[in-house]
């Protein structure tokens, strides 16, 4: 009897041990999944995606990449004159087709990196976000330093911007510079976010990119920093950045966040107006930057003439409202890049909201003497 009943014991015992084995390995199994399953602006809620990425990322490039001259000689047919793209505050920018089928674009400049070149490198390239140009790697050989980012194919916001008096190639509609408008503020939120907090530095329209589906992406964050680290570097290149350079900077001798907030604030004018800031000698204070508003919107001539008819009158002021805000004075009185994402989005919602259809606006032209009449 007592045999049995030891049997009978042993086999319970038994049963619930291989119970709790089987539940912790579900449980397991859950929580791993729902991990994987997070989403984020910095990561796809799709694990196989994931795995996809962290496997170009990891075994291509990995954080801050060291490439030889001899691969990116090759990738742009020793750096001929067919593959050059641009020129920025770091050098000339090279297009580059490397061995395993990936498209980057190559910054190259003379000059002798310091010691500290590849560790600001390896800080810059482990930050990732779907709305910041990320950087790749670096290579320093025959009096040269570069750096390697992705490739964005639809270049620069100047590119489809500027109005130059004939009708763009691509016809930026209201909502869809909303929505660049958007992504480029969560790409500097972003930056600011970081701990500690990455300035910008140098922030203008023509460091957005935007790739094959218009998806902004704000490029050359700290390249200010990169440049303190290589010795005989030359002058920087200047391309229209004056006009986006917080007045503050000069009373105050530093950079910070509210400068780039600034800068955005100067961006958004651009998306408004179409113009090239750097024309326009107004910006420098409050009450400057108030007057010229004004004297453009009772002239009629303030808004981009390609966006009339495709805006609600309401939605328009109140992004000349978050403009002007971003260029307050002092800068303490300015919003956060985490507030502007905020407000940009509310703004769009409600934009969708009174249109249905892409690229379909209101019947009603509104003038800009009429925005601000209530």
């Amino acid at each position: 009897m007592a045999s049995s009943f030891a049997a009978i014991a042993g086999g319970i015992g038994g049963a619930v041990l291989l119970l709790g084995v089987i539940f912790f390995v579900c449980f397991r199994t859950f929580r791993n999944r729902k991990n994987s399953n997070k989403n984020s602006d910095s990561a796809s809620s799709d694990p196989s995606a994931v795995v996809s990425v962290e496997m170009k990322r990891g075994a291509s490039f990995g954080p801050s990449r060291l490439f030889r001259m001899e691969e990116l000689e090759k990738a742009t047919k020793h750096f001929d004159e067919s593959n050059l793209i641009g020129c920025g505050s770091f050098g000339l920018v090279f297009k580059g087709l490397l061995c395993d089928g990936t498209v980057v674009a190559i910054k190259r400049r003379l000059g002798t990196p310091k010691q500290e070149f590849p560790d600001e490198v390896a800080h810059l390239s482990r930050i990732q976000h779907r709305n910041l140009v990320s950087l790749l790697g670096y290579c320093q050989d025959s009096g040269y330093s570069m750096l390697v980012f992705e490739y964005l194919p639809n270049g620069s916001m100047r590119n489809h911007l500027y109005d130059t008096g004939r009708e763009s190639a691509t016809k930026l509609e209201f909502k869809q510079r909303l929505s660049i408008a958007i992504g480029t503020a969560k790409g500097l939120s972003h930056l600011h976010g970081q701990r500690p907090s990455i300035i910008h530095g140098n922030f203008k329209t023509a460091n957005v990119l935007v790739d094959e589906d218009f998806i902004a992406k704000v490029a050359d964050a700290r390249i200010q920093k990169l440049l303190e680290k290589i010795d005989d570097a030359g002058p920087t290149v200047l391309s229209s950045v004056n006009a986006f350079r917080d007045p503050e900077i000069n009373q105050i001798g530093i950079l910070c966040e509210t400068s780039d907030v600034y800068s955005f604030g100067v961006f958004l004018l651009e998306l408004i107006t179409g113009r090239d800031a750097s024309h326009i000698d107004e910006f420098g204070s409050n009450q400057s930057v108030l007057d010229w508003v004004e004297k453009h919107l009772s002239s009629d001539d303030l808004v981009d003439h390609r966006l009339l008819g495709s805006f609600t009158a309401e939605v328009m002021k109140d992004l000349i409202k978050i403009a002007l805000r971003c260029m307050s004075f002092p800068g303490r009185y300015r919003p956060t890049m985490e507030t502007v994402v905020l407000d940009l989005e509310r703004i769009l919602e409600r934009e969708i909201m009174h249109t249905t259809v892409m690229g379909e606006g209101t019947s009603i032209v509104t003038l800009g003497s009429q925005l601000f009449t209530n």
